[in-house]
């Protein structure tokens, strides 16, 4: 992708958001589940399979378009739009800002109904530094998934790059769970999305780090933070920018997270009180900035990968 592809791209999901109706990425975990239901077993080897084909198919699907398309406005704009669809950035935002809204009116049971659209964990019962807790790790730890990454991505493997790591990403939050279900055939779509997300994660956090003092924090501490608690999290990669997030708002994170029947504790990331509403207002404008310096960082890879 050009550099103006990936500033057309990201721009047009900063004003328009997500597609409201039929989402490319909506309609692929739709297909990814009915898949999922015929070819299902408790093994590795089925889940490679699973893999392989909604990972491959679509990817090979975009880069035939892109060379077809090579040279022509159509082609620009398909890569533009590609990007787009991947980006989820300003959805990320309103839905957490929704959040913070419910929590300033004193609505906690509001807060908890709208919670499961950006976290998975059981809402009921969480008060406020809980659910805060939730808003801030979800909005963290997508602010690699859904804005740095496509972008990185985009930046060196173009649209067919974009549309292998969207897939691979939401097949691993469909299957990559530690269950009895998944556990073997979730296999190969949590490693995957752990290998693809590793660089962007690392340079999220790293943005993190250089915008922290336009939200009050410290870039030195977010640095110390990451190298010291980055690794208290199951995540390779989701650990490095929840504690990143944890610096630059000087507030702890992790815990212990109830998914229905599963409790799953991590371990602290960050010094400082629960996080609250206030914080989750932070960690927007935080992402917000993460998500201009890093199409400013894709921008710039674009532009020398060409030279």
């Amino acid at each position: 992708m050009t550099g103006l592809e990936l500033a057309v791209g990201w721009t047009a999901d900063l004003v328009a958001g997500d597609p409201r109706r039929f989402h490319p990425v909506a309609g692929f975990g739709q297909v990814a589940a009915a898949v999922e239901r015929r070819v299902w077993r408790d093994s590795r080897a089925a889940g490679v399979a699973f893999v392989t084909m909604l990972v491959g198919l679509p990817a090979l699907t975009a880069w035939v378009l892109d060379r077809r398309l090579a040279g022509a406005r159509a082609g620009s704009l398909l890569r533009a739009a590609v990007l787009w669809a991947a980006v989820g950035g300003r959805s990320l935002a309103r839905e957490a800002n929704g959040i913070a809204s419910a929590l300033e009116d004193g609505d906690v049971v509001e807060a908890r109904r709208r919670l499961p659209a950006l976290v998975g964990r059981d809402p009921a019962g969480l008060d406020i530094a809980e659910v805060s807790r939730a808003v801030v790790e979800s909005v963290a730890e997508n602010s690699g998934d859904a804005v740095v990454a496509p972008l990185l991505w985009g930046a060196v493997a173009g649209p067919a790059g974009v549309v292998a790591y969207r897939c691979a990403n939401t097949l691993d939050a469909m299957v990559g769970h530690h269950s009895d279900r998944y556990e073997r055939f979730g296999w190969a779509a949590a490693r995957l999305d752990d290998a693809m997300n590793w660089v962007p994660a690392r340079a999220g956090a790293g943005l993190a780090a250089a915008v922290a003092p336009a939200v009050g924090g410290d870039a030195g501490t977010v640095v110390a933070t990451v190298r010291r608690d980055g690794a208290n999290h199951p995540s390779p990669n989701a650990g490095r920018l929840e504690a990143a997030f944890a610096g630059a708002l000087s507030v702890q994170l992790g815990g212990t997270n109830c998914y229905g029947d599963r409790v799953e504790r991590r371990g602290p990331l960050g010094d400082g009180p629960a996080p609250d509403e206030g914080s989750i207002r932070q960690a927007t404008r935080l992402a917000g900035l993460i998500g201009l310096t890093s199409c400013a960082l894709a921008v710039g890879v674009a532009v020398g990968a060409r030279r």
